[in-house]
């Protein structure tokens, strides 16, 4: 009786482990032509591709080729561009969502250019009254240097430093009088590129109800 249950015991298992088996079907037709079925992948159509069945004949899924090295490496290649892309995207829109939280319309836009513009023309101011006080300076330097007839190089070695401190520090002066014209053209310049942007973004503010994301383009 003990063995007639250990048989009966045995042939059980072996119908479970079948039946987990034909949980998995492959199928495939070769470089041949021949339908080929298996219950693991066909090493005969690793260079083609190869159906995974349901035991219902169904299709649960398909098993593409086996890629080479070469082929792998584009395909990581293809993926690493693409991610990269997305990533450039996502950033474009966090970076879209940024200038339309700080320049909801023109008149902000605007004001803050202005503001931009006021501080390099002040700064460029006090830069000019500088060369004015510079200028002072050096005509008492020149009222000093008539005792030595107008000879710096007869002058004491005080008054010559007092000449070279002077020419020096109004040439830096000018220097940073034409650096700040440079910098109100860049600022022009970058207010000007983000005017263009934001007339997008603020078109496409008036999108259809629905689409709440305003850095989506329009259909």
């Amino acid at each position: 009786m003990q063995a007639w249950l250990r048989n009966l015991w045995v042939v059980c298992a072996a119908m479970v482990a079948y039946s987990g088996w034909a949980q998995t079907i492959y199928t495939c037709v070769d470089a041949k032509g021949r339908r080929l079925t298996s219950d693991r992948p066909i090493a005969d159509c690793t260079d083609r591709e190869q159906k995974e069945l349901n035991p219902s004949g169904s299709v649960k899924r398909r098993v593409g080729p086996t890629l080479t090295a070469k082929e792998q490496l584009a395909q990581e290649e293809q993926a690493r561009i693409a991610a990269q892309e997305q990533a450039r995207l996502n950033d474009q829109k966090r970076r879209d969502r940024a200038l339309l939280t700080r320049y909801p319309n023109k008149a902000s836009h605007d004001q803050e250019r202005t503001l931009a513009l006021t501080q390099i023309d002040e700064l460029v101011a006090s830069a000019r009254k500088r060369l004015v006080e510079l200028a002072q300076q050096r005509k008492t330097y020149e009222a000093e240097l008539e005792f030595y007839k107008g000879d710096v190089s007869k002058a004491p070695a005080l008054l010559r430093r007092q000449f070279e401190d002077n020419d020096l520090n109004a040439a830096a002066q000018q220097r940073f009088i034409l650096e700040q014209a440079d910098e109100k053209k860049r600022v022009n310049q970058r207010f000007d590129e983000e005017l263009v942007k934001l007339r997008q973004l603020w078109t496409m503010l008036a999108i259809p109800a629905g689409i709440t994301d305003p850095t989506t383009p329009k259909k």
